[in-house]
């Protein structure tokens, strides 16, 4: 079957790029979560690589499938930097009635927060769960407390990061659809811009500093010279 009727006779694909720099599709799930919020961010990407806008995520039309399926990955991909909207510090992950620890689908990243109670513990996620390398076991009989950065959905994600993932987004649909070396240098100047605006909000919503912040929210860990010794 040609690509063409791939593309007309599946509901359901994606594109991805092989290391030789061809495209090819794969039957994959297409996402329809928030798909009428995340549509003026779809036509946003259309229109900075010289696309018609559509009035639905259509899933039939190739450029919609590629802008749609860039904007989630790129999503992912800046959400997993960690911001202020979606980390959060001291969480208690509770042991289930299996004495292990389930990490949600929803969950970048997760690591044991610096507390007295985690000294002994080597965490890491394996298998979709907590795994302690120190004892080589996914049982824990204690709550732990962890650090996790979420992923959000995109009516959570906040303006200005938002603003920079559809502009990182049509920086990259432009290099996969277009090819215009021109358009994609005019699109990274304003994704720059774009994340610019993203950590100027991140720095005022973070109120960060070297002296950290009392309680559970912003903590700095400052130097320890044992650190380099136990090193």
């Amino acid at each position: 079957m040609s690509v063409l009727l791939l593309l007309l006779h599946s509901d359901f694909y994606t594109l991805y790029g092989d290391p030789s720099g061809s495209l090819f599709f794969t039957y994959m799930a297409f996402p329809t979560t928030n798909a009428q919020q995340e549509l003026p961010a779809v036509n946003t990407i259309l229109q900075s690589c010289g696309q018609a806008p559509v009035t639905t995520l259509d899933q039939t039309n190739p450029d919609v499938a590629i802008a749609y399926q860039t904007l989630l990955e790129v999503s992912r991909e800046v959400q997993a930097e960690g911001w202020t909207f979606n980390k959060e510090s001291h969480y208690p992950m509770t042991p289930d009635t299996n004495n292990e620890i389930v990490i949600p689908n929803n969950i970048i990243q997760i690591d044991p927060s610096q507390n007295a109670s985690n000294v002994e513990l080597d965490v890491v996620r394996r298998s979709g769960k907590l795994y302690d390398k120190a004892h080589h076991t996914f049982t824990f009989t204690k709550q732990i407390d962890c650090d996790i950065t979420w992923l959000f959905d995109w009516v959570d994600i906040p303006t200005p990061i938002a603003d920079f993932i559809v502009s990182r987004a049509a920086s990259t649909v432009s290099s996969r659809i277009v090819g215009d070396s021109t358009q994609y240098q005019m699109l990274q100047q304003k994704e720059a811009f774009t994340r610019a605006m993203a950590m100027e909000y991140e720095c005022n919503q973070g109120d960060y500093t070297y002296f950290g912040h009392p309680g559970n929210t912003n903590t700095y860990n400052s130097y320890k010279p044992y650190n380099a010794l136990y090193r």
